[in-house]
């Protein structure tokens, strides 16, 4: 391996986490050895436990990373806008993220290592759920509703926009912003009916 040139401290930072997130991302946490990182970046292991203090402390913040950009994004989506806009600009900002970023998507989807504290999609679908929450709870406010259901329809959409765009990416069709307008359609028709009280419509068995 001929070692690459010498970098400042942050732009070598910057390459390891470039070349750890491609590597995360084809072969997965378990799949990924400090070995293949390093021959990839042309280094030396130890440059990356200088870094990082190993391959956990690489993962958590390339995971770090993903769920930052991924909640911004839709955060920024749903600032604005009436509540059907909010929706499906919600739902498109995140199926964007599943078409553009697809090793970040990768990373997010995979199963985390035990001893990791952040980094299975249910996390990111906590974290995103929260955030959404909060513009959700205010929306029902408004209207009448009681704000403390809000967090059961965040989550819902959260889950209902993660799950198709882990359909899509093996699809890889229709469009993105087609795909984005029927979930916004069937989120909207669903919180545009909603009852004040729901009541079952069933007895349970």
């Amino acid at each position: 391996m001929k070692a690459s040139r010498r970098l400042p401290a942050s732009e070598r930072r910057a390459q390891l986490i470039e070349v750890g997130r491609a590597a995360f991302a084809r072969y997965g946490y378990e799949g990924t050895s400090m070995e293949k990182v390093a021959d990839s970046a042309r280094v030396s292991k130890p440059v990356i436990y200088e870094h990082f203090g190993g391959k956990e402390g690489l993962y958590a913040v390339i995971v770090d990373r993903e769920m930052d950009y991924v909640v911004r994004r839709i955060v920024e989506a749903i600032a604005t806008g009436t509540p059907r806009e909010r929706v499906e600009q919600a739902s498109l900002a995140f199926l964007t993220y599943v078409r553009d970023q697809p090793d970040g998507f990768a990373i997010l989807s995979q199963d985390s290592p035990l001893t990791a504290t952040r980094g299975r999609l249910s996390s990111l679908l906590n974290d995103l759920a929260e955030r959404v929450g909060h513009v959700f709870a205010a929306s029902f406010k408004d209207a009448g509703y009681d704000p403390r259901a809000a967090p059961i329809y965040a989550h819902a959409l959260v889950g209902m926009v993660t799950f198709v765009g882990k359909w899509w990416t093996d699809v890889r069709k229709p469009s993105v912003e087609e795909v984005a307008k029927h979930i916004g359609a069937l989120a909207w028709m669903g919180l545009r009916h909603l009852p004040k009280k729901p009541t079952l419509q069933s007895r349970p068995r």
